[in-house]
């Protein structure tokens, strides 16, 4: 049977939330929304959240996930990328989990509505394509290509000026990383081999499944969102 692993970074310092990961959203601590999510698609022979953190390693576990190791302190500041702490925790996983992953899954701590059914359809994805990644991404609700600066004087002036009358249905959509779940073959995290590449597949989700989480306006807009959604299913 083919090993699948997911991992969830989750750090403890955050600058604009503090103690983000585990601050409460809508009645649970934000990272159990990714944990559960993991254990209800079925998809993983282990779920490891990769943390810094003494607080987040014990509520973590509490709520099925394994915490085998503390992050080293230089893969726990403000500038190390995602990909280092996900490939660091793949080789601790190709040592000590007795044989290599076939598929990783990262999966964000600030995620909450990251649904079981869209894991799944992910690794789905990985597994009948020719490709090495699967990521979530969403469209942009208003046309790139009309996108305007301010310039340093505090005057306004379009990234496309050539687009200043072209009709918004002639314009080609365009989409952002969701910032839900990224699976990958297993050698696509070894060699730090980018989602915004050729390797890869979207996964596209609906806009209202989708909030980046950064400041108290995010967490905000977030949680009413959160709301709505749950009011609708």
């Amino acid at each position: 049977k083919l090993m699948k692993i997911a991992v969830i970074p989750a750090r403890g310092g955050s600058k604009r939330i503090p103690r983000k990961n585990i601050k409460d959203f809508c009645g649970k601590p934000m990272i159990v929304w990714s944990i559960e999510a993991a254990k209800a698609s079925g998809s993983f022979d282990h779920i490891i959240v990769s943390t810094d953190d003494s607080e987040i390693a014990e509520l973590a576990k509490e709520h099925g996930a394994e915490v085998p190791f503390i992050r080293p302190a230089e893969l726990s500041d403000d500038y190390v990328g995602t990909g280092d702490v996900v490939k660091h925790t793949v080789e601790w996983a190709i040592k000590n989990l007795g044989k290599k992953p076939e598929y990783v899954c990262t999966i964000y701590a600030t995620a909450p509505f990251i649904k079981p059914t869209d894991i799944i359809k992910g690794l789905k994805l990985l597994q009948e394509n020719d490709c090495q990644i699967v990521f979530t991404v969403t469209s942009f609700p208003f046309p790139i290509q009309r996108a305007i600066k301010i310039t340093s004087n505090g005057r306004v002036q379009m990234f496309q000026p050539e687009h200043f009358m072209t009709r918004s249905q002639d314009l080609e959509p365009s989409y952002h990383d969701a910032g839900q779940f990224y699976w990958s073959v297993t050698d696509a995290v070894l060699n730090n081999i980018s989602a915004f590449s050729e390797v890869s597949i979207p996964l596209t989700l609906p806009r209202h499944q989708v909030q980046d989480i950064d400041t108290v306006e995010d967490w905000q807009r977030a949680e009413l969102m959160f709301k709505a959604w749950n009011a609708m299913q």
